[in-house]
């Protein structure tokens, strides 16, 4: 019942693991966290990074893109210019196709590769008849295979593996096809560029993949979590609707034999009202026949199964039982005090008497569970409207001891549907010193009977 057993031995390891941090602890919390954001895609229309928790974390991209546009545009254009022997207005506007769209890639990275590679094929095509490309690499230049390689990581961050494959294998064609009109003298870097870009393309998609992965394993996980909690509801439900066939059969029986000894209790009763009676007896058995299929089907197999066979026979336990319940407890190793008013055993209509039963039940083995050992008050009373059940416990201790009879396992689920069946409330909640409430009203009167 205490979901919240306490931690100090952790606590304290937390407070010597804040007073003393070293660089060396640090780093590796650093390079997880920075892997967590990379491995984190991005959607559609979102650029790199846009998930990551932080605002630094999310600009980033952009800053690291800046910082290789900043630094390869003059570059680009000094070597066009210098080295190659291009124009400098054909080396100027060449630098900027080359390097400017990379900004691009980090929302658009396809897009941006498209103007990249048309930048770099006709920046290749132009070096062609250049006076001092002889001696220099061609058909890409070391600056266009950098800013190349920092677009191909931007592409497997955000793409999928079939586009990956495509960009891929144009860069190889495209760079193929240049080769045809290789110029005398240069260092062909066709192959350089196709190995560097799909290692680079494996590495990030792999990335992108993993981050994938994840996303599916964690929606699945909330989807299994969801159907759990459903079908824990489910089974209390029930569970609690075969425990209520032995109330209402009671009722029904009664009704039975009531109304078929009528005529033998009631001397001289005239024959439409003997048949009347009749008429009754045979409803009610009829609805107790309805009600066993019903029981069947909730059991799960058509032959009344095991599940029932010897433990549903037993009668219902009510408020009278707690006592037995409360020794068994103990027995077990775990302190209880129990308050019974006085008349409470007797005072319920069956339905709210098994209900305040099966929560003391399920509040006494969430104690066992969640908190060993701690000292446990139980406390039921009795008013004209009402049953009040109170269950609190202390703090967890070091003892660990195990109930032989654990209530349904359902725990909190099936004390709200318990609750819920008799129109009543339940307060559950911490105490300030680390122990645990749990507070059910259960009214007398079903409150729908005042509605009709």
């Amino acid at each position: 019942m205490n979901d919240e057993p306490r931690t100090r031995p952790r606590g304290r390891t937390r407070e010597r693991t804040r007073t003393s941090p070293s660089a060396g602890s640090r780093v590796p919390g650093a390079l997880a966290r920075l892997a967590v954001v990379l491995r984190t895609p991005a959607g559609a229309q979102q650029p790199l990074f846009a998930q990551a928790p932080k605002r630094w974390q999310r600009a980033t991209p952009f800053v690291v893109v800046g910082i290789f546009v900043v630094t390869l545009l003059p570059v680009t254009i000094a070597v066009l210019s210098n080295d190659y022997g291009a124009g400098g207005g054909w080396a100027g506007a060449l630098g900027v196709a080359q390097t400017v769209p990379l900004l691009l890639a980090v929302t658009r990275p396809l897009q941006a590769w498209v103007v990249v590679l048309a930048a770099d094929t006709v920046a290749a095509v132009l070096l062609i008849g250049a006076d001092k490309v002889a001696g220099h690499s061609w058909p890409w230049p070391p600056m266009t295979i950098v800013g190349y390689l920092v677009l191909m990581a931007c592409l497997g961050l955000r793409e999928s593996v079939r586009t990956l494959v495509g960009v891929w294998l144009v860069t190889g064609v495209v760079g193929t096809v240049l080769g045809f009109s290789q110029p005398a003298g240069v260092m062909n870097t066709t192959a350089l560029l196709f190995v560097l870009s799909g290692v680079v393309l494996v590495l990030t998609g792999a990335l992108r993949g993993l981050g994938d992965a994840q996303q599916r394993v964690a929606e699945q996980e909330s989807i299994s979590e969801a159907e759990r909690s459903r079908r824990t509801l489910l089974e209390e439900r029930a569970r609690i609707a075969r425990e209520l066939h032995d109330v209402v059969a009671h009722h029904m029986s009664v009704i039975t034999v009531q109304a078929d000894s009528a005529p033998y209790r009631v001397p001289g009763m005239s024959e439409p009202v003997r048949e009347e009676f009749a008429a009754i007896a045979a409803s009610a058995r009829e609805s107790l026949g309805e009600m066993r299929r019903l029981l069947t089907v909730l059991r799960g197999d058509g032959a009344g199964g095991a599940e029932g066979a010897d433990g549903e026979r037993a009668p219902q336990p009510g408020i009278d039982r707690l006592q037995q319940l409360v020794e068994a407890t103990v027995r077990a190793g775990q302190p209880v005090e129990l308050s019974l008013a006085a008349g409470a055993a007797g005072a319920a209509p069956p339905a709210v008497d098994l209900s305040a039963y099966r929560i003391v039940q399920e509040a006494l083995a969430n104690v066992v569970r969640h908190a060993p050992g701690a000292p446990t008050r139980v406390s039921v009373t009795v008013d004209e409207d009402e049953v009040l059940v109170l269950v609190v416990n202390g703090p967890a201790r070091d003892a660990v001891v195990e109930l032989e009879s654990s209530g349904t396992g359902h725990g909190l689920v099936g004390m709200r549907e318990r609750v819920r069946l008799t129109g009543g409330t339940l307060d559950t909640g911490p105490l300030p010193d680390g122990g645990f409430r749990v507070a059910a009203r259960l009214p007398l009167n079903d409150p729908t009977e005042d509605l009709s």
